[in-house]
């Protein structure tokens, strides 16, 4: 039997991160240790473009991966785990690679096209305690804060949560406050 046939049947006609059932195709996992049927997945045209065109990556699209992490295939393992890691900074998908499990191999396989290594050179924003924030995050407030145009103090021990990071500064996170959305400092608050 060729693959296609064998990742049809295997898939049921579906693409095996989406679920849906429209413009299939096979996708070769890169840098697969094995060949064949192993290294092949069969996933939708939408999903095919994101995963080679960053550009197009709708973090939405990718809720999918909910169910599909949790296939036997390490093939859709592998993408599952890239996927998630592409997408951390959204805050849900660091939910989900928590609770992903890879054997080593299969996790040596997800690493070995370079997307779970962290880059070096990538801002950080780290709170009062030194510790890294992420978006998604809940803080407190450390200190008074004046909120300059909104005519109120932001109160020591306010809960802020869900932040979001402010990309090209690491001392600047964003967050509402008493109705308000409001860019604070780092230096400011502390990881609840």
């Amino acid at each position: 039997m060729n693959i296609e046939k064998e990742l049809y049947k295997r898939s049921e006609s579906k693409c095996e991160l989406s679920g849906t059932t429209e413009d299939l195709r096979i996708y070769a996992v890169p840098k697969s240790p094995n060949s064949g049927l192993e290294s092949h997945i069969l996933i939708s045209q939408i999903c095919l473009e994101q995963i080679e065109d960053l550009s197009l990556m709708d973090p939405n699209h990718w809720r999918c991966l909910n169910e599909s992490m949790w296939s036997e295939v390490p093939a859709v393992q592998v993408i599952a785990w890239r996927m998630l890691n592409r997408l951390k900074n959204e805050g849900w998908p660091q939910d989900l690679l928590d609770m992903l499990y890879l054997d080593d191999e299969t996790l040596a396989w997800a690493k070995a096209d370079g997307d779970g290594e962290e880059d070096s050179d990538a801002i950080k924003h780290m709170d009062s305690n030194g510790v890294q924030l992420k978006a998604g995050d809940a803080v407190v407030l450390i200190k008074d804060l004046d909120v300059k145009g909104a005519n109120f103090t932001a109160k020591r021990g306010t809960a802020v949560r869900n932040i979001s990071l402010v990309h090209d500064n690491p001392e600047h996170i964003e967050g509402r406050v008493n109705g308000q959305h409001i860019v604070i400092l780092t230096k400011f608050v502390k990881k609840s």
